[in-house]
């Protein structure tokens, strides 16, 4: 016979609470896990897909060979409407609704259609093979293609560049912390020593919930009204710009950090505060100078994640920013994220293109940039802190 108080007494209830909190857990780790190894898999096709798709393909130099390859060539370009009529049976001048038309990429051969290059393989010199290459996007490497400083993904020579994306990305981004973060810590410092208890119990709840605002209602917001009040101001030419746009991620990212940088104040030991009164200094010299330079490493923490929150806003972006990718630096001119340009362009793209892959290269972009914030912010900024509410 066991001993009463060794006896594990084992309650259904509690064994399917056990074992389905494991089994939703596990789950919403294998499917975020999935998530990222489709995003990487996806951006892995502008490296690896390239060379299979602007493969020449082996067919006769003679355009009436019957040798010619169905998926490579064929009489007539495909038809996006198949019930469209044709020129000769619709009625109407030439490119008149219900007509389809049909230009040919190659003079020699009209007849015959190529839909990459519009030339046979046969029928390009070296001079020629330059240029095609030049015109599809193909020349050099796909890095320095995406260093250029135009991004242009839709025409007859589509350009990924995304350097102007970064540039506009980094812009608002700056411009938002410049503007989010000394508000967002000031009003951290007055919440944490200086408000009343009444006060404080009413302000921190208000501005925590601010953070869950919904993106649309503030880039509406920075649409209609901040966006005239900033050119009434400065008198610029463009209404929307950089700085409209960092004021409106700016919204966004005080909530993060006045909340972070409050607990991170609020967590200091008293003792410090009380010290430093006790030696003569005043509640403001105690505040900046004492409790603030203790609790650095948690306000660095939420100016972190603000950074990322900023970074990553893609509504907020499309609606205030001017959504042109420029490369210039001036905040009154417009700009484009690269989270902005994810959201608009994603649901457009050709699925399997270049482009396609560009968007996810620039979503894996995004990923390691938050990553490594977020990894900062939980191996380093906190285990200091906590050495040093530690003493150690």
């Amino acid at each position: 016979m066991s001993h009463p108080f060794q006896r594990s007494n084992i309650r259904p209830g509690e064994w399917i609470a056990e074992w389905s909190i494991r089994l939703v857990a596990s789950v919403s780790i294998i499917v975020i896990f999935l998530i990222f190894v489709f995003v990487f898999r996806e951006a892995a096709t502008l490296f690896t897909a390239k060379s299979a798709t602007n493969a020449p393909a082996e067919v006769s130099a003679n355009p009436s060979s019957n040798d010619m390859k169905p998926d490579t060539y064929s009489e007539e370009p495909d038809v996006y409407n198949p019930e469209a009529e044709e020129p000769s049976t619709a009625s109407g001048e030439p490119g008149a609704p219900g007509q389809f038309i049909r230009l040919s990429k190659n003079p020699r051969y009209p007849h015959y259609y190529n839909p990459d290059t519009g030339l046979l393989p046969d029928d390009i010199d070296d001079e020629t093979a330059e240029e095609v290459a030049t015109a599809s996007g193909d020349s050099g490497d796909i890095l320095s293609r995406l260093s250029g400083d135009t991004w242009q993904p839709v025409g007859e020579t589509p350009k990924f560049s995304v350097l102007p994306l970064i540039t506009g990305t980094l812009k608002t981004t700056v411009i938002a912390i410049l503007i989010g973060a000394p508000l967002g810590i000031l009003a951290a410092l007055y919440v944490a020593f200086f408000a009343k208890p009444r006060v404080r119990e009413f302000v921190k709840p208000t501005i925590e919930l601010l953070a869950g605002f919904p993106s649309v209602v503030i880039g509406f917001f920075c649409l209609v009204t901040v966006a005239s009040f900033i050119q009434d101001i400065t008198g610029v030419s463009y209404r929307l710009n950089a700085m409209v746009g960092g004021i409106g991620l700016s919204l966004a990212v005080i909530p993060i950090v006045f909340s972070i940088a409050e607990d991170a104040l609020s967590a200091v030991p008293k003792t410090l505060q009380e010290a430093s009164l006790a030696l003569g200094s005043t509640e403001w010299q105690t505040a900046y100078r004492v409790m603030l330079p203790a609790a650095a490493p948690g306000v660095f923490a939420a100016v972190l994640l603000g950074i990322g929150r900023a970074f990553g806003e893609t509504m907020i972006a499309i609606m205030a920013t001017g959504n042109a990718p420029l490369t210039s630096l001036s905040p009154f001119e417009p700009a484009r994220t690269v989270a902005a340009t994810i959201g608009s362009e994603m649901g457009e793209v050709v699925w399997g293109s270049e482009h396609y892959g560009v968007l996810f290269f620039m979503g894996v972009m995004l990923f390691v940039f938050s990553f490594g914030l977020n990894a900062i912010t939980e191996l380093y900024v906190k285990k200091r802190l906590m050495k040093k509410f530690q003493g150690r």
